[in-house]
């Protein structure tokens, strides 16, 4: 069983701006930025979401410790995961279908969130 939520998003969002660095400067150094939206998303998405999702779970560890905020996790990976390769397929003429799930699980995954920032409103006025 996954515990501590907070941390694995951390993880995973300093996972993807190490990956965002290094795609960055391999379109830097290639001059080729057709690629610039699924890098733009990967930054976004993987980075930034990733750890303010984290920093919220730490913030309030009994929204991390919840079943929720497990399947939040799992959610926003999977989003994560299919939503990036998605963006660069449909730029580079693959499909779209990839891309159309991932963003399905990321809008999923902010639901989820709100859903937990509201549930543990209280939380924030101790």
């Amino acid at each position: 069983m996954i515990r501590n939520v907070g941390f694995w998003f951390f993880a995973v969002a300093a996972i993807c701006a190490l990956i965002g660095m290094g795609w960055g400067i391999q379109m830097s150094a290639t001059h080729n930025h057709v690629l610039s939206p699924a890098h733009g998303h990967l930054n976004l998405v993987g980075w930034v979401t990733m750890a303010f999702f984290g920093l919220f779970y730490k913030l309030v560890p009994q929204a991390g410790e919840s079943l929720i905020a497990k399947v939040h996790l799992g959610v926003a990976l999977l989003g994560l995961i299919s939503f990036v390769p998605g963006i660069a397929m449909a730029i580079s003429g693959q499909g779209e279908t990839l891309v159309k799930i991932g963003s399905a699980l990321i809008i999923f995954s902010m639901l989820i969130f709100i859903f937990n920032v509201f549930k543990y409103r209280d939380a924030f006025s101790a």
